[in-house]
């Protein structure tokens, strides 16, 4: 759900856990980098071959295993040293959001942040490296006991402001090497296979850089003042959403500022199985978003 007014953005997003309307600032950039690990060229017995050939699936493990430390801390060389800071009035607002993270873990089911000590919000308003999936040799009823011949992950790098999605792209692969391992853009060949000790492949994915605008924009108050006429409750203003949109290319095509007003129930299922909408958000979006294009700037 999208519209243009006087060059100025909105789009959708899930309003805050807590219930509350919200207008946000800004929402992080996205990138993603493939990793295939090489074992041997074919499949070889786990019992005639275990213990002296390498197997894919640990050194890639491995591997993803040295990229945080115990405090959820990402490990990679200079992965936080282009952030710029918040701002002093967005350190304000965070500290203003309503706390339900006791209640967001005992519903989620865990019990201990990953980035130990740090809030949600503070979480979100840094970089982050997430592994979206791995897949290698069969499992379930077609397992076999094999050394698998290759092990691939997934890397999701989130960015904020400061971060260049090339750059921190390269940061991670600058890590690999450090760990180690021979980078090739392509299947490795015979004699590559023979000099080096571990073998990977990384494909580049496309990305975008982060966005946010001032929360001192003239424009803003007015936008907050018309949300806040559809609600009795109070309207949160937040710095940075949890996920990424291009705004990028609005900013740098169109010449544009925007804003975020979500309108999707919190526990809507992004990226999932069902993922939903209740009726009543569809319609609370409705009377925001017609707030918003009768107000008078």
């Amino acid at each position: 759900m999208r519209f243009f007014r006087n060059t100025n953005h909105f789009c959708d997003g899930p309003i805050h856990q807590s219930g509350y309307k919200q207008i946000v600032f800004g929402a992080r950039g996205d990138t993603h980098l493939t990793l295939k690990a090489y074992g041997p060229k074919n499949p070889l017995h786990s019992g005639h071959y275990g213990n002296w050939v390498p197997n894919p699936i640990m050194e890639l493990s491995k591997l993803l295993a040295s990229m945080k430390d115990e405090n959820g801390k990402v490990t990679v060389k200079g992965f936080y040293d282009d952030v710029i800071p918040l701002t002093r009035i967005e350190k304000q607002v965070i500290e203003n959001v309503p706390d339900v993270e006791k209640d967001l873990k005992r519903k989620i089911g865990f019990t201990k942040e990953e980035m130990a000590g740090k809030s949600l919000m503070e979480s979100i308003n840094l970089p982050s490296l997430n592994i979206n999936g791995i897949e290698s040799s069969n499992l379930g009823t077609i397992q076999a006991n094999v050394i698998p011949i290759y092990a691939t992950a997934v890397i999701d790098l989130r960015l904020v402001p400061g971060n260049d999605w090339k750059r921190q792209q390269q940061k991670v692969i600058n890590h690999i090497v450090e760990q180690g391992f021979y980078v090739t853009d392509s299947d490795p060949t015979d004699a590559e296979r023979n000099k080096y000790a571990k073998v990977i492949q990384v494909t580049r994915g496309e990305g975008y850089n982060a966005g946010r605008t001032s929360m001192e924009w003239p424009v803003a108050k007015s936008i907050v003042a018309a949300v806040r006429q559809t609600t009795k409750d109070p309207v949160l203003q937040i710095p940075t959403l949890g996920g990424s949109l291009p705004l990028e290319d609005l900013e740098n095509v169109l010449n544009a500022k925007f804003l975020i007003v979500p309108i999707a129930n919190p526990d809507n299922n992004q990226h999932a199985e069902n993922e939903n909408i209740r009726i009543k958000n569809f319609h609370d979006g409705i009377d925001m978003l017609a707030a918003i294009m009768l107000m008078k700037l």
